[in-house]
């Protein structure tokens, strides 16, 4: 990545009693020095290019195994195996989302979730940080039902906005109201050739300090 040129000011001297040119020049040098250099930082970092010189945490993440409920009682954790690109933000304990760095972030996520019953149902996801539920996170998706020898299928996605501190962690979690309900991963297809289908994708990034957050 590109850096820009650190900027320091300059250690002037103190201006002599009597006038000397040698102190002016000298002093005029330095600021004509200083001022270049802030004038091309500035250029840079808001120019075409300038988020080449930006580092925020981020995080791509995804799941190639099928998750499963054993119970339409019970909340599990959604879990990710793969790490696609991350800054900042990982993966810990299979399912934990988890921030150097405090700040408020963009979760997005998407789950293919099958359904090899006859009927329609229900499935919630939400998220918890650091173990506890966040106050109206949750989303419904009523899962369409097997027709014929084909499963069910939906894309669940969304994105949230969630402040968190350095070291929090997040997890997505979900229920099912039936077990035949399940996040799957579909391998690669042909006719047409096309890529494999993770169960879960989640990105995630740094969108602002701290601020007064809407959901938590």
């Amino acid at each position: 990545m590109s850096t820009l040129r650190a900027t320091k000011a300059p250690n002037l001297l103190n201006a002599p009693q009597e006038y000397e040119a040698r102190y002016y020049d000298q002093t005029h040098r330095e600021l004509r020095t200083y001022f270049n250099t802030l004038d091309n930082a500035t250029s840079a970092l808001f120019g075409i290019r300038g988020g080449d010189y930006l580092d925020f945490s981020y995080g791509s993440f995804y799941d190639t195994t099928n998750q499963t409920a054993a119970s339409t009682t019970a909340a599990y954790a959604i879990t990710l195996d793969t790490t696609a690109a991350s800054n900042g933000v990982s993966i810990a304990s299979s399912s934990q989302l988890t921030f150097a760095e405090a700040g408020l972030y963009n979760v997005q996520f998407s789950i293919q979730f099958t359904n090899s019953g006859a009927s329609v149902n229900a499935t919630s996801v939400w998220f918890r940080k650091n173990g506890t539920n966040i106050a109206n996170s949750n989303s419904e998706f009523s899962i369409p039902a097997k027709h014929g020898a084909t499963d069910g299928r939906l894309i669940a996605a969304i994105n949230f906005f969630v402040e968190v501190a350095a070291d929090d962690y997040l997890e997505l979690m979900w229920a099912t109201e039936d077990t035949g309900i399940s996040i799957t991963y579909l391998a690669a297809q042909s006719s047409p050739t096309r890529p494999a289908t993770p169960s879960v994708i989640l990105t995630v990034n740094r969108v602002s300090e701290v601020l007064t957050p809407v959901y938590v």
